[in-house]
């Protein structure tokens, strides 16, 4: 029998029972349930990551549908439990769901839900003040100051790159990508090169109005150029910013041999997919390339980085933080719990997932749909007209 898992409950008597894994930023997305007659247990347990055995002890017997986080093995057995429950409805309160087994869902008859459109400047931003953070040593200097080693102004002090007119390299330029890209291109007047299996034609042409604009101006036009290979990218960039998806043709993109193309103070940022880079290569390589700097927000075996990583000073690593903006993870909140309610309810799937503003704005009622259902096709869920 499983252990009892501590909860705070809202609406006691609500007809659905709605069980959230963890606490969410905001209280629209609590009111949002409760006004439709949700009974929401939200898990109050002191675990950064709750096993299966806890999600079990929280669906139950009777359970609607389950807000969880992408840190969560969502399988068979969750899949199993939550349908023999009555469940019909999951929602991962984040864009990716590694971590969710599609296949066993579909089985099972379960919707899986995600947030997507509601990360995409949050992210880019975070990918840029990797960027610039790197660039400009700016962890390492404050780390100095704080150790109370600055005894005066030195030549050498602290000396990083200069960003404008050097060569930003994005790797999958969709729309966080491309985001990144127009920040860095705008925010310093650097060169684009950037690899994507399909053109980015808007990309292109803001960085081509953008240059005739600088031009116009008696300024050096910045320029753009579409890679013919991610290795293109690596050898020609100055920094390079990582946005693919992760597959087999991405797995450990950043690898030894990858490394070796890439330039000697070449900056490199990941804020997409931990397994993209072979952190045991990357630590070598910047054990060897004191001045080839790192910015990394994901990890390959997350929670946890590979032996010598955190004690590189051309390393800097943040805690997966690139969606945490308020108003991006409320949002995310909002967008998983509207996934899980649009499934008890019998509303339709909504048309595009990345257009999910109807549903962001507090001053109207959301749209009657699921914003986002990733196997909305598997289950043969009506598509929403509106």
């Amino acid at each position: 029998m499983a252990k009892p898992v501590s909860i705070e409950v809202w609406n006691p008597n609500g007809k659905y029972r709605v069980v959230s894994t963890k606490s969410m930023p905001g209280t629209r997305w609590i009111n949002l349930l409760i006004e439709q007659d949700c009974r929401l247990e939200i898990c109050t347990e002191k675990k950064t990551i709750l096993s299966v055995e806890d999600i079990i002890a929280l669906i139950g017997d009777k359970c609607d549908g389950v807000i969880g986080q992408l840190t969560e093995d969502w399988g068979e057995t969750l899949f199993a439990a939550l349908s023999k429950a009555g469940g019909k409805a999951f929602s991962n309160m984040a864009v990716g769901y590694n971590n969710v087994d599609v296949n066993a869902a579909n089985k099972y008859g379960v919707a899986v839900g995600n947030t997507p459109g509601v990360l995409t400047e949050t992210t880019a931003e975070l990918a840029a003040s990797l960027s610039l953070a790197a660039a400009r040593r700016i962890v390492e200097a404050d780390g100095f100051m704080r150790a109370g080693l600055y005894d005066g102004w030195l030549p050498h002090l602290f000396v990083g790159n200069l960003l404008k007119g050097q060569t930003v390299g994005v790797i999958g330029a969709g729309r966080i990508g491309s985001a990144y890209a127009r920040m860095m291109v705008e925010g310093f007047k650097m060169n684009l090169i950037y690899f994507d299996l399909y053109q980015s034609t808007r990309l292109e042409k803001f960085v081509t109005a953008y240059g005739q604009f600088l031009k116009a101006n008696g300024e050096q036009p910045v320029t753009w150029k579409r890679a013919s290979s991610m290795s293109e990218v690596l050898q020609e960039a100055d920094v390079i910013s990582l946005h693919p998806v992760l597959d087999k043709t991405t797995y450990h993109l950043i690898n030894k041999e990858s490394l070796a193309t890439m330039k000697k103070e070449a900056i490199l940022i990941n804020c997409s997919r931990g397994p993209v880079v072979d952190e045991v290569a990357l630590v070598e390589h910047l054990k060897q390339n004191p001045m080839f700097r790192v910015g990394l927000d994901v990890f390959e075996d997350e929670p946890y980085m590979k032996p010598g990583l955190g004690e590189m000073k051309n390393a800097i690593v943040v805690p997966h933080i690139a969606s945490a903006s308020k108003w991006t993870r409320e949002g995310m909140a909002t967008l998983a719990a509207l996934n899980v309610l649009g499934k008890i309810k019998g509303y339709p799937v909504w048309h595009d997932p990345n257009r999910v503003d109807p549903f962001l704005n507090e001053n109207a009622p959301p749209p009657a749909a699921s914003p986002s259902i990733v196997n909305a096709k598997a289950l043969g869920l009506p598509v929403s007209k509106l």
